[in-house]
């Protein structure tokens, strides 16, 4: 009876653990180039019952079988399925139509700068001519240099991310894809950052300008999958009432008989 108010118990930290992802990923729905997170649950190494003391059996230990000790919180997933576009009709608004991501210099509170990348091509021109992001950070072009144009000169970006002005090639986008997505971990700030082990390769997505990639939350899908969460956290909590009314029945009302 016990061990069923501890397998309630961690069936409802299971359920908390999914509501948390879920409510990240709605807050999240209208970010640009936000991928969608999901949470995986697995349960405990089963264990051997053992009935003990049994005079019936002559007080030998039997193994009754197998018995699961409940659920663990698994991993949390990201879905890298493409988003959505939208049109915007602005020269720095730019989406990656297949696998890839920005290269950004990212300079943190610390003055540490290195590559982070991104999905979020709603950029800007700085007043020095750097392409940047919202947050001011520098969007890397050939050898991994910010890029920086004229300001005065339209801009022009074809699909394979190169940048003219006049007619002239004055930069290209550095556009990143990596073998394994097991090695991107999110920094932050809609950005990712490549762990030890992973490595880059180049991008074969599609650049396009006036663009912008909307998340791929599936608002509907989230929002049932939260009905869903909420009913399997009543049912265990219903299932410790349960236990702890029967346990206080045997201890105060059967004891006394």
């Amino acid at each position: 009876m016990v061990k069923g108010l501890y397998t309630a118990y961690t069936g409802m930290i299971n359920e908390q653990n999914r509501m948390d992802v879920i409510t990240n990923n709605m807050a999240n729905s209208a970010t640009n180039g936000y991928k969608a997170e999901g949470a995986t649950a697995q349960s405990f190494a089963d264990v051997y019952a053992v009935k003990i003391k049994d005079a019936s059996e002559y007080f030998v230990n039997k193994r009754l079988g197998g018995m699961s000790m409940g659920a663990q919180i698994g991993e949390t997933y990201t879905d890298y399925s493409q988003g959505s576009f939208k049109e915007t009709g602005n020269t720095y608004d730019i989406a990656l139509e297949g696998n890839g991501f920005f290269s950004i210099s990212f300079t943190n509170k610390a003055g540490v700068t290195s590559t982070k990348y991104t999905r979020d091509g709603s950029f800007t021109v700085n007043m020095q001519g750097f392409l940047v992001t919202k947050d001011g950070d520098f969007v890397l072009g050939n050898g991994n240099a910010p890029i920086r144009v004229n300001t005065n000169t339209p801009v022009t970006i074809d699909t394979l991310g190169n940048i003219f002005q006049e007619g002239a090639l004055v930069n290209r986008l550095a556009v990143t894809d990596f073998t394994d997505y097991n090695y991107l971990e999110k920094y932050g700030e809609n950005l990712y950052d490549l762990v030890q082990g992973g490595t880059a390769q180049a991008s074969t997505a599609r650049v396009r300008q006036g663009f912008i990639e909307s998340s791929n939350v599936n608002i509907v899908s989230e929002m049932v999958n939260m009905i869903q969460i909420t009913r399997a956290y009543e049912t265990n909590q219903k299932v410790i009432t349960t236990i702890d009314t029967t346990l206080d029945k045997a201890v105060n009302q059967v004891g006394k008989v």
